[in-house]
């Protein structure tokens, strides 16, 4: 029977105080050592930890432990997730590399092993200038990093992804290893945890730079969820803790209050705390601190004073410091984590002496550490004070606190996620608040925070006129990461019809846009249509025209290309290109001359009236938003098919510059490369051009699966492949970017179903080739589309069949070059004689080969060369010729063209 404490009853006093240790976590912590010696050591090496579990299991106890580990030997950052509101974009990212963006100059070589790591940065060192680290991608970065205003652009997510991974590999290599320690990562913002993911899935992960992250399984849902699943699939280690054995728990308990603690008592804690081990520690905490002695009489008084350390039992304890002090506890709690006292002040409602005497009140009690900022000693603490604030008062505190945050300068975006917990209410300036912090979140490279700031917006609900300018701004948001969502909001936008005439074009173009990025191409042409049937005669009018022949000539399919072409034709006759939209007209119709095989030398008299003194005019440029990147690559491309490949080069480099410039890492790179890639095929720069378009796919994927961008890069890495004679890796590409039917529903360039068909003939599959190569030919025929460069399913077809029907073949063959003579250019007609020779024997086979060497001399496509080369060679017996053509085909990279030209050559030396 147990006595009560009181006057005759000694009160127990464990003789020392006691660091408790982590039990049962030892491969845990043999690892994170381990991984830390990797990283110190004299060969850095660096990698990522994952930590996950419940609440209270020692996540957090771990990365102290590992930040122990790391002391001296490193330079430390951390952050930590906070339950009291969505977190701002990049938010996480801030904490962990404020310290490090503060002015000076960076040091001039990693620091000594020596040095302390107690603070964020290396004691001694000095931290280096913001503008020196960030170099060329400052404007881009520095603004999700909170050390510069936000543009007036739309930031690239992933461009601000590859500078944040541009930073980190430039503070290792000043600073040496790095440490980041990343806590209740389920709490975390979206844009830091995407970078995460994508910092640890970067190709030659060879930074020395070790990342542990812990998360509560149980709270970590949606997206972030599947961040969190990215990166333990890319973890070293993924550990999933669970809670202390009784016999855990029997020696924290002994080795907190002594060796005498009764085996009763401590399996009471255990059972008390269900080997909880934060709760564990707080018990036994509270053991220590009441003098109770740990007995078997006394172990029935352990579920009293566990429910003090707990859920309502802490908030009574809480309550009992005092009102002041709770209210200052309820203002901390709503303000999350790296509390500033200023904004607790302001948000409690006293003075900083008033707050000062009740902060120091909760460290004492263990609830706060630190002075400015302030923190909870743990996340269950936090969690349980902001859930104990009756829910009206924490609505009406967020409220308050969004009115601090922005009084104190720090702008709508930092006030955005209390105002995300305001409930609705009609008010125009909240709405007001939220479209201004949503275009900041544009600025910074963060879309979703910018969607979940309108979509509260539209629930305030605003005014009729601002709805329709909510909806349009949502579509805008949403355009790079959900294309069917921004069809949805530009739809609804349209439907309002509230839109002034130049916001209506502008929402229709965008619209179209997304609906051809979520392969809709003859939806985003009808849409289009629509439009200009209804709208007045006039530039908007003109510029709704140009968009429609834009996005019905991209269509794969078409209802009438013939119809449209002259059209087209009639439209962009005797335009000089007077303003942007009669330059975007221009390039159309160059484009579609192209595609249709008109005059090469015509086709680039059009292409010179679109450009300005030689280069792309102002409003039409690659990175330009009211036209898009479409018309200037058409152009481009116009020049590359008429053998204008110098021309077609400067274009695409461009192109590449100015995404890299504005920060646009992700689709719009990828397309850029593929389009560099495209003019080495042509060159015959055959490894070049592999390179760039890999680099493409590469960039593309981050992006997303099945995208168009995926189609064209494919598309021409296969047709490069098949070049080079690497028949097996082609079908490889052709298998992971499912390049087969059904096909994208935008044009692809080279032509998606005579590349396949191409692939199909060189895996020995004949029959299937001829089919989709004739497929081909009676959809580009349909819509008078004749250039055999472009589309060669002629060429390819007409050797399938020469066996079996030679008559159709030299039909086919004669239609190729046809149109290849009209076309003009020396490329397409060499080729097109190549693929004649190769039905003919004898003298004819000879001077075919002969005329179509002479014609690709004459062009920049050096692999069409070689090939004509070799097979003139062989066909007249002239060693030298071969010899010549062996040679380019190796300088070209044509590994299976070199093939055959050395086994020629071989056996005519063995004929001797």
């Amino acid at each position: 029977m147990s006595h009560p404490r009181g006057e005759g009853m000694p009160v127990y006093r464990p003789e020392r105080t006691v660091t408790l240790p982590l039990l049962e976590r030892e491969p845990e912590l043999a690892a994170a050592a381990h991984a830390v010696d990797a990283l110190c050591g004299s060969e850095p090496a660096g990698g990522l930890l994952v930590y996950r579990g419940a609440a209270g299991l020692g996540k957090t106890a771990l990365l102290s432990e590992v930040r122990l580990l790391a002391a001296g030997r490193c330079v430390v950052w951390s952050a930590r997730g906070a339950e009291a509101v969505t977190p701002g974009p990049f938010d996480l990212v801030q904490q962990l590399f404020r310290s490090a963006l503060s002015a000076g100059p960076l040091p001039a070589g990693p620091p000594s092993a020596e040095s302390p790591s107690g603070g964020p940065l290396l004691a001694g060192l000095p931290a280096p200038d913001a503008r020196e680290l960030l170099g060329d991608r400052y404007e881009i970065v520095a603004p999700a990093l909170g050390i510069a205003p936000p543009g007036e652009q739309h930031a690239d997510p992933q461009g601000v992804r590859d500078g944040l991974d541009a930073m980190v590999e430039r503070l290792a290599g000043a600073h040496g290893p790095l440490l980041l320690l990343v806590d209740d990562a389920q709490w975390s913002d979206l844009e830091t945890l995407s970078w995460l993911a994508s910092f640890s899935r970067r190709p030659g992960r060879g930074l020395p730079v070790l990342v542990v992250v812990a998360y509560r399984t149980e709270e970590a849902v949606g997206e972030t969820e599947e961040y969190l699943r990215t990166l333990g699939a890319c973890a070293r280690l993924l550990v999933t803790l669970r809670e202390l054995t009784a016999e855990a728990t029997a020696d924290l308990t002994r080795t907190a209050l002594g060796d005498g603690a009764d085996g009763s008592f401590c399996r009471e804690v255990w059972a008390v705390t269900g080997g909880n081990a934060y709760e564990t520690v707080e018990l036994l905490a509270k053991v220590r601190e009441s003098g109770l002695s740990p007995v078997d009489e006394h172990a029935s008084e352990l579920r009293v004073l566990g429910a003090s350390a707990r859920g309502s039992g802490l908030i009574t304890r809480l309550e009992e410091l005092g009102p002041a002090t709770t209210r200052f506890a309820w203002a901390a709690a709503v303000l999350g984590t790296d509390i500033s006292l200023d904004l607790a002040v302001s948000l409690a409602g006293m003075s900083h002496e008033e707050a000062a005497e009740c902060a120091e009140r909760l460290r004492t009690a263990r609830i706060l550490v630190g002075t400015d900022p302030l923190e909870f000693v743990h996340p269950l603490i936090a969690g349980a004070v902001y859930r104990a604030i009756p829910p009206a008062v924490r609505t009406a505190m967020h409220g308050l606190a969004a009115w601090a945050v922005s009084r104190s300068g720090r702008g709508a975006a930092a006030a955005a996620p209390h105002l995300l917990e305001v409930h609705p209410d009609g008010d125009p300036e909240l709405v007001e608040q939220l479209r201004e912090a949503a275009a900041e979140h544009l600025a910074v490279g963060a879309p979703d925070a910018a969607r979940r700031c309108l979509e509260r917006a539209l629930l305030e609900p605003p005014l009729a006129s601002v709805r329709t300018l909510l909806l349009y701004e949502l579509g805008c948001a949403t355009l790079l990461t959900s294309p069917a969502t921004t069809v949805s909001h530009l739809r609804a936008a349209l439907d309002t019809q509230q839109l002034d005439d130049p916001l209506r074009v502008d929402v229709v173009f965008r619209l179209a846009q997304a609906l051809t990025h979520n392969n809709q191409t003859g939806d985003a042409a009808h849409v289009v249509a629509t439009e200009v049937a209804r709208a007045p005669e006039g530039p908007a009018r003109m510029r709704l025209q140009a968009a429609h022949f834009l996005w019905e000539g991209v269509q794969a399919i078409e209802d009438d290309g013939p119809d449209r072409s002259r059209r087209l034709a009639r439209t962009a006759s005797g335009l000089t290109g007077r303003d942007s939209t009669e330059r975007v007209l221009l390039m159309l119709r160059a484009f579609d001359g192209t595609a249709r095989g008109e005059s090469a030398e015509e086709i680039v008299q059009i292409a010179e009236r679109a450009l300005s003194d030689g280069g792309l005019p102002p409003g039409v440029g690659w990175a330009d938003t009211v036209w898009g990147f479409e018309p200037p690559a058409l152009l481009g491309l116009s020049y590359a098919f008429a053998d204008r490949l110098d021309r077609a080069e400067t274009l695409f480099t461009e192109a590449l510059r100015a995404f890299e410039i504005s920060g646009w890492s992700g689709g719009h790179l990828a397309f850029a490369h593929a389009l560099a890639g495209y003019v080495q095929r042509r060159r015959g720069r055959l490894a070049d051009a592999e390179m760039y378009l890999r680099e493409s796919l590469r960039l593309a994927d981050r992006v997303g699966n099945g995208l168009p961008m995926h189609w064209d890069a494919a598309c021409m890495l296969i047709d490069t492949l098949l070049a080079r004679g690497h028949v097996e890796e082609a079908r490889k590409a052709a298998d992971r970017y499912a390049f087969a039917t059904p096909y994208s529903s935008s044009i692809v360039i080279p032509d998606a179903p005579s590349v396949r068909g191409r692939l199909l003939l060189a895996l020995g599959r004949k029959t299937e080739a001829i089919a989709e190569l004739e497929a081909a030919g009676e959809a580009l025929t349909a819509r008078g589309r004749h250039n055999t460069v472009m589309a060669p399913w002629a060429l390819d077809l007409a050797r399938a069949v020469a066996d079996d029907d030679p008559r159709r073949a030299a039909q086919l063959a004669s239609y190729a070059r046809d149109r290849a003579e009209r076309f003009g250019t020396h490329t397409a007609i060499g080729v097109a004689l190549c693929c004649a020779a190769s039905l003919k024997e004898g003298p004819a086979r000879t001077d075919l080969l002969a005329q179509a060497v002479a014609h690709l001399e004459a062009s920049p496509s050096r692999y069409e060369l070689a090939v004509a080369r070799v097979e003139y060679g062989i066909a007249a017996g002239f060693p030298a010729e071969l010899a010549c053509g062996l040679e380019l085909a190796e300088s070209c990279g044509a590994d299976g063209l070199a093939e055959r030209a050395g086994r020629a050559m071989a056996a005519r030396h063995a004929k001797r």
